[in-house]
């Protein structure tokens, strides 16, 4: 929801949101991995989006480079909707925001690969804090990607 301009995230949301980071944020790196298997084995393709897995012969679990990149995605994910009821709106440095819209661009990221990824990322979420998991818990995380995917949108298309 907007309100000129404005992102309208509750004070609801953002507790949900928060409240769930905070016990995921320990295990980031384990969950942000298991967010990308999840992608991998809902898309097999788009292992072929990322250069160090493309003709590796390393299985993609297992790969070095997978599970830092794998780890700062789904850090900034979660830490750009905990901040997104006090800002307003996306908080994700404009420079990472320009790399990330010119980055998914160029290696052909299409609307159906931001779908699968947020289907991933709240199945993620949901084995990770199933004792918090809700229909409004999940709602606040959906709301919170989908702005910060807007975000990256935004990016791609001014992007050249």
């Amino acid at each position: 929801m907007e309100s000129e301009g404005k992102i309208v995230f509750t004070e609801e949301q953002e507790a949900l949101v928060v409240k769930s980071w905070s016990v995921m944020k320990k295990n980031s790196a384990d969950l942000g991995l298991k967010l990308f298997i999840k992608i991998f084995e809902i898309a097999p393709t788009t292992k072929k989006l990322f250069s160090f897995l493309r003709d590796s012969p390393i299985p993609a679990e297992q790969n070095p480079k997978l599970k830092p990149h794998a780890m700062s995605i789904f850090v900034m994910c979660c830490e750009s909707a905990a901040q997104l009821r006090k800002t307003g709106k996306v908080t994700v440095k404009e420079t990472t925001l320009k790399r990330l819209g010119a980055n998914h661009s160029k290696y052909g990221v299409v609307d159906e690969h931001f779908e699968v990824t947020k289907y991933a990322l709240l199945e993620t979420i949901k084995e990770a804090v199933p004792e918090m998991w809700s229909p409004e818990m999940k709602s606040a995380w959906g709301q919170a990607y989908d702005h910060l995917v807007a975000a990256i949108k935004a990016e791609m298309k001014s992007s050249p």
